[in-house]
């Protein structure tokens, strides 16, 4: 919440899939679901956008570190459910906006 208190920090959400975290979703043969996964990790994804808000962040791929425990497809499609309620300007902004413009990114 302190981070979030200084409007020039963005925050990257992903990076759950590694070990380190300790979901041991690593360890779970079949590995977890995009529907696991977003039980899993939206407390933690939801209060960080709730902190910094959409238009400070972005949703990331962290492969192939997160390959360890989690396939890209269902990493993101756990993105897409925790998100599911949100409006499309809000996901416009996660997964998109807030990176283009943090990176000055153009098509």
């Amino acid at each position: 919440m302190e981070l979030a208190s200084h409007r020039n920090v963005v925050c990257k959400l992903g990076g759950l899939g590694m070990a380190v975290f300790g979901f041991d979703a690593h360890v779970q043969d079949p590995p977890p679901t995009s529907e696991r996964l977003a039980e899993l990790w939206r407390p933690f994804i939801e209060t960080c956008i709730e902190a910094f808000g959409v238009d400070r962040c972005m949703f990331e791929s962290n492969f192939p570190v997160d390959k360890q425990s989690c396939d890209y497809t269902a990493c993101w499609n756990a993105f897409k459910r925790i998100t599911s309620g949100a409006s499309a300007v809000e996901k416009s902004s996660l997964f998109h906006d807030t990176a283009a413009r943090v990176y000055s990114l153009t098509a």
